[in-house]
């Protein structure tokens, strides 16, 4: 018996776009090739229900030689899925919106400018891509914080490879989840922090990748306020007016292999529990309040296997508990450890202190926290068993800390003959500094 396709073949299906009922399609079959069916079935749902999404997006192309000139009227006719390739040229397109699944891709760098006046790019749609532009000249606005590209309630978004010059922020990101900023370069000439934006700005996001951008010349290069369970590594932060890495209330985000160097404080973590930060360098953070690193109110968390070189301050610990401090490097600072008196239950071991003027100062003549195998290349003692440990412990805090931590102009004082006798009598006979703070099993030989 012929079926309604004219022949006698099992396999009948109705036209694209019908709506006959899947017991038509059965009915042709008989038991013997049920398994038939199933596998022509699967087939059938295939093509219509994920291939004809896919073969029907489409490349449009923007350019001052294409039939599309403006981005914005390309965005007029997309739909989700599609491409737009953007060739060559300068476009001055005020507050880009893109509200659907695209991928946008420069072609040889096309400059997007907000001429000094305006907001370039709004993404309001998950499953965006924007690659290979230059992102110049936001406008300065205190009120909507202008941004190169911002990105509002958004889901596994990607800005990768761009170049963002003199913007107000660069990248803002709020109230998104599982995107990916990778291999921008972002940098801005403004000199106070009042007329500055941050680099990488992320407020209330969560499961976030930012990797491989360089920052420089911001307010903060990347800064972070409320982010959960995100990863940031492998970035470069420099010569920012504040903080190369600012971030607060954001919970377990582990940062790893990032360079900060020169930035008007150094990188400061506030309020925030289960930080792993390890395998970054810390770098030339000079001036009266800086820091390599400023932890306040941190706990749980791990600090380890990062250089710490030529700070003001390599750490300084405020309000912090639990927190494990180990193999890391801190050579050639001011001070390498500053731990105040309300930090307790930290620890500190196998760590190298390398050339520092201050190994450690606290403001407290109590010790709740422990040292214990740690390199110190102030270490006078010595080692007769040749075990590797140093046979009577080491003090590290230094009578001459403490007084500069009630006088700070002190400070002058440091290469006097007079200290030196003041720290030697101290160390013999502790009566200002902690007499619990030290190291009872000195490493005799650095860690490599």
């Amino acid at each position: 018996m012929l079926n309604r396709n004219g022949n006698n073949s099992p396999f009948y299906l109705p036209q694209r776009g019908s709506k006959k009922d899947f017991s038509i399609i059965l009915s042709n079959f008989s038991e013997k090739d049920s398994c038939r069916a199933v596998v022509f079935l699967f087939i059938w749902f295939f093509n219509f229900y994920f291939l004809s999404e896919t073969l029907s997006a489409k490349n449009i192309h923007v350019g001052a030689h294409q039939k599309i000139r403006t981005i914005q009227s390309a965005l007029k006719i997309i739909s989700n899925g599609d491409s737009v390739i953007v060739e060559e040229g300068t476009y001055k397109e005020k507050s880009l919106l893109i509200d659907k699944s695209i991928i946008l891709i420069g072609k040889n760098s096309p400059v997007l400018s907000g001429e000094n006046k305006y907001e370039i790019m709004k993404i309001k749609a998950d499953n965006v891509v924007v690659k290979g532009f230059i992102f110049k000249d936001t406008g300065l606005n205190f009120i909507f914080d202008n941004a190169a590209i911002k990105l509002d309630s958004v889901t596994n978004c990607t800005i990768e490879k761009n170049i963002f010059v003199n913007n107000f922020f660069g990248i803002y990101l709020s109230r998104s989840s599982r995107c990916k900023i990778i291999g921008n370069e972002l940098s801005a000439s403004q000199t106070k922090e009042t007329y500055s934006g941050n680099g990488i700005h992320l407020w209330q996001c969560r499961e976030m990748i930012i990797q491989k951008n360089k920052i420089e010349g911001h307010r903060d290069g990347i800064y972070f306020e409320f982010v959960k369970a995100s990863t940031i590594e492998e970035n470069k932060s420099e010569n920012n007016l504040r903080y190369g890495l600012h971030f607060m209330f954001s919970d377990s985000c582990k940062y790893s292999g990032n360079f900060f160097k020169k930035n008007g404080a150094g990188v400061a973590v506030m309020f925030t529990r289960n930080v792993d930060m390890h395998n970054n360098r810390f770098e030339y953070n000079w001036g009266g309040a800086a820091y390599g690193l400023l932890l306040k109110d941190i706990s749980d968390s791990r600090i380890f296997e990062n250089d710490f070189v030529k700070n003001s301050c390599a750490i300084y610990y405020e309000g912090c508990s639990r927190v494990t401090t180990h193999n890391n490097n801190l050579t050639e600072n001011g001070t390498a450890i500053r731990l105040m008196a309300n930090s307790m239950d930290n620890s500190f071991s196998y760590n190298n202190f390398i050339g520092n003027s201050f190994d450690v100062t606290t403001n407290s003549t109590r010790n709740y926290n422990s040292f214990e195998n740690n390199y110190w290349s102030e270490y006078k003692g010595y080692d007769l068993n040749k075990d590797g440990i140093g046979d009577i412990p080491h003090r590290p805090v230094k009578l001459f800390s403490i007084i500069i931590e009630r006088n700070r102009p002190s400070l002058i004082l440091i290469r006097s003959l007079f200290v030196e006798l003041l720290n030697a009598a101290e160390n013999i006979f502790p009566s200002l500094t902690p007499q619990t703070l030290i190291d009872s099993k000195p490493q005799m030989k650095r860690y490599l």
